[in-house]
């Protein structure tokens, strides 16, 4: 039984894989903004399916559309979306205040905002939240790399005094922060009390996987006795693994996050320690049976578990739980849920660190 069924049982739903963007029609309940297809390969490989199929068994009129990076583009599609008759709007903001402009604006229309996944943190705020427990993911990522690191130590490549590179998330995006709150709170004593160092951390504007390979390159300039680091999701983690190989550096204890296809193939071949499992059906389906709820004018609240706050103001919330992932335990976690599958893992130089049943033709 998937973990949406165990942990919500909202929905019993037969996955739909929509391979196409879904443009906006003449008549519609819910309207979807994603923020880009670069930053996660998760927003078109894996949220676009699961709200795709969930707003079809609810049989509800709805729209699904990506601006690519661009806050404008997402602008103007909230705008398209609010004169089609959306009655709720379901978004990824791009940064606070292009989401400020756009529940603004949803609102003035008397549109329902839901943020989803990443808080809108300036203006008014949404009027429901949906998303992980970003600061749950960080400690996750912190402790992670503890253990990593401790099972290193005993065969001499790491130093005495592990020194830590960190590559944070956008400094636009709300989730990087609360992340980093949560590994933080977890490294802080160690640097605190000197038992690691943090030689070097920095943001990575917009989590672009490209400028964080030049910035990860430039802190192993500086410092070529890094001993291990965190990354702030599987795409910057891929970003630092990268540099590492360009300069034949051996691979080092790493986090990331997001379970995505990369992220799990290097979990499985060693460059990677670890990634944090945040089930996207799970949040799918929790943030569609919210937006499907109010189109219909049912009372939210059986599907609320919390608050967060946005200034002053307390956002009616859904916050889900997190699993890391290592390789041992990719089949009864990933696998097992469906949300990844050997087929897809299993290929080119990874198929060797595949388990032997899992491999083509195995």
């Amino acid at each position: 039984m998937k973990l949406i069924q165990r942990w919500l049982g909202l929905f019993t739903l037969t996955l739909l894989m929509s391979t196409t963007a879904v443009t906006a029609q003449t008549a519609i309940d819910i309207a979807v903004l994603l923020p880009d297809s670069t930053s996660s390969a998760r927003w078109e490989h894996d949220d676009r399916r699961f709200l795709t199929a969930a707003f079809e068994a609810a049989n509800v009129t709805y729209s699904i559309v990506n601006a690519e990076g661009d806050r404008q583009t997402q602008i103007a599609q909230a705008e398209q979306a609010i004169t089609n008759g959306a009655r709720v709007l379901l978004f990824v903001n791009l940064d606070g205040g292009s989401g400020a402009a756009i529940i603004a604006k949803a609102h003035e229309a008397g549109v329902l905002v839901i943020d989803y996944d990443r808080l809108t943190t300036q203006g008014e705020g949404a009027d429901y939240y949906v998303s992980f427990d970003s600061v749950e993911v960080g400690r996750l990522i912190g402790e992670g790399l503890i253990a990593a690191v401790e099972t290193a130590q005993p065969t001499g490549s790491i130093s005495a005094v592990p020194k830590i590179a960190i590559l944070n998330g956008s400094p636009t995006d709300n989730n990087a922060r609360l992340l980093a709150e949560g590994y933080h709170a977890v490294l802080r004593p160690l640097f605190e009390a000197g038992t690691w160092e943090l030689a070097a951390e920095q943001d990575v504007p917009d989590w672009d996987n490209q400028q964080a390979l030049i910035i990860f390159e430039q802190m192993q300039t500086n410092n070529p006795d890094i001993d291990a680091a965190i990354a702030a999701n599987d795409g910057l983690a891929q970003a630092m693994i990268a540099a590492r190989m360009n300069a034949g550096l051996p691979f080092i204890p790493l986090t990331g996050q997001d379970a995505t296809v990369g992220g799990i193939q290097n979990v499985l071949a060693g460059r990677q320690s670890l990634t944090v499992y945040k089930p996207i059906e799970v949040v799918a389906e929790a943030a569609a049976a919210l937006a499907v709820a109010l189109v219909r004018g049912d009372n939210p609240n059986s599907l609320i578990n919390g608050t967060t706050m946005v200034g002053t103001s307390e956002i009616p919330s859904v916050l889900l739980h997190v699993i890391t992932v290592t390789s041992n335990n990719v089949a009864a976690t990933v696998i097992a849920d469906g949300f990844r599958t050997w087929a897809e893992v299993c290929v080119g130089e990874f198929v060797p660190f595949c388990p032997a049943e899992a491999r083509p033709n195995g």
